[in-house]
């Protein structure tokens, strides 16, 4: 969606009464908008849940709508047109449902299976998520304790349809991050997913899964004992309500939050076309580390892995040990410094060791406009880490 500086950001809004109103309204919205909805996210950021609710719940114009969202934020005349014609389309989206949504119903599954609703401003909402922007989710369901992941995660990944090399390397990795005091994340699924929750627990670490369909619906069935025992011992995250089901768009979108809730992400086996790389993705997107485990160049299982080490500039992990590196557990990582700042890795993530890239490359790839790009180059330049060839940057 158009971006609009200034949104009040409305979360919480000063008193206990008007705090629950707002609760119970991102509840709702989560059974309105599918996730990832950016036009529903903000107009939730400027108006509040429960007055974004009611405008849409009611047969006002997207105009009227976006008349008020005007005075709550520093939106330029040229965008209004543009605005107007995105609401509307929502609108379109959310009305069908808006009055056939049941939240206290939500609520009610959610205590039967234990789960909570989080909303950012809560002490245990993980804030790592909010670097999705305008597609952060509005909130989330939890089961398990959020408290038991470390601050250094680790995403592993990987093919459904697994080998009993990357089970075997998967299992090695997670351990290890385990052995190093590091969280593992990711989501439940057949092969991969399952054989990295799975180690993980055998380690005694915490872990974290994120479902694609309703916290109380585990998915995939044969997962079941699975899923119950990371809620019990780690913790099970869904974006979408309790009864909801999975659906592709909700898998694809359920990708960019285990990638936002992790420090790093490392892909165990990916197909040419594995959902993983999805995954993947939105890990290069948020600028956060993206590995990849290399395998029998024969392996169909592995063709996608391949392509991140050649197209993407994933960084090649083969032990425990290179993947702790790339979470930051090392001093020798200075990409993860502290002191850098997310513009200036997402300006080294755009880079290669390899191929110059030009400032317009850089842009293109870093999601950031030229002059953020040129000026952290300057930096970078200054400190050692790219290099100015007569082609482009490189990564020193």
């Amino acid at each position: 969606m158009t971006q609009i500086d200034g949104a009040a950001h409305t979360g919480h809004t000063g008193t206990p009464r008007r705090d629950e109103e707002e609760r119970r309204a991102r509840e709702h919205w989560l059974g309105v908008a599918e996730p990832g909805d950016g036009t529903a996210h903000t107009l939730i950021d400027a108006l509040g849940a429960a007055r974004a609710r009611d405008l849409v719940a009611s047969d006002v114009s997207a105009a009227v709508i976006v008349s008020e969202l005007l005075e709550h934020t520093d939106a330029g005349a040229d965008a209004v047109h543009e605005v107007v014609e995105l609401v509307a389309h929502g609108l379109n989206r959310w009305r069908p449902r808006i009055g056939t949504i049941d939240s206290d119903a939500y609520r009610r599954a959610a205590e039967r299976c234990g789960a909570r609703f989080i909303m950012p401003g809560d002490r245990d909402w993980p804030s790592g998520v909010d670097d999705l922007g305008e597609n952060a989710p509005l909130g989330l369901w939890a089961r398990g304790s959020l408290d038991v992941l470390p601050t250094r995660s680790v995403a592993v990944v990987g093919s459904r349809n697994s080998t009993g090399y990357g089970e075997h390397v998967t299992m090695e990795i997670a351990s290890g991050l385990v052995a190093r005091g590091v969280g593992i994340i990711s989501g439940a699924a057949y092969g991969i997913d399952g054989h990295a929750h799975r180690a993980t627990l055998a380690s005694g670490g915490a872990t974290a899964a994120f479902l694609a369909g309703g916290i109380d619906r585990p998915y995939p069935r044969g997962h079941s004992d699975l899923i119950e025992r990371i809620a019990t011992e780690g913790v099970l995250l869904s974006e979408v309500p309790c009864g909801s089901t999975p659906t592709r768009w909700r898998f694809l979108q359920r990708n960019r939050l285990i990638s936002a809730l992790a420090t790093a992400t490392i892909i165990v086996e990916a197909g040419w076309r594995s959902g993983s790389l999805n995954t993947a993705a939105h890990a290069s997107t948020l600028g956060r580390p993206l590995g990849a485990v290399p395998g029998p160049v024969t392996s169909a299982a592995s063709a996608g892995c391949h392509r991140l080490l050649r197209e993407n500039d994933a960084v090649c992990v083969t032990s425990a040990d290179e993947a702790a590196e790339l979470a930051g557990d090392s001093d020798d990582t200075d990409i993860l410094s502290p002191l850098r700042d997310w513009i200036e890795t997402r300006v080294l993530d755009a880079l290669s060791s390899r191929r110059p890239r030009t400032v317009d490359e850089i842009a293109s790839r870093s999601g950031l406009d030229h002059d953020a790009v040129r000026s952290r180059l300057g930096t970078l330049s200054v400190l050692g880490d790219v290099r100015e060839t007569s082609n482009g940057w490189l990564m020193a």
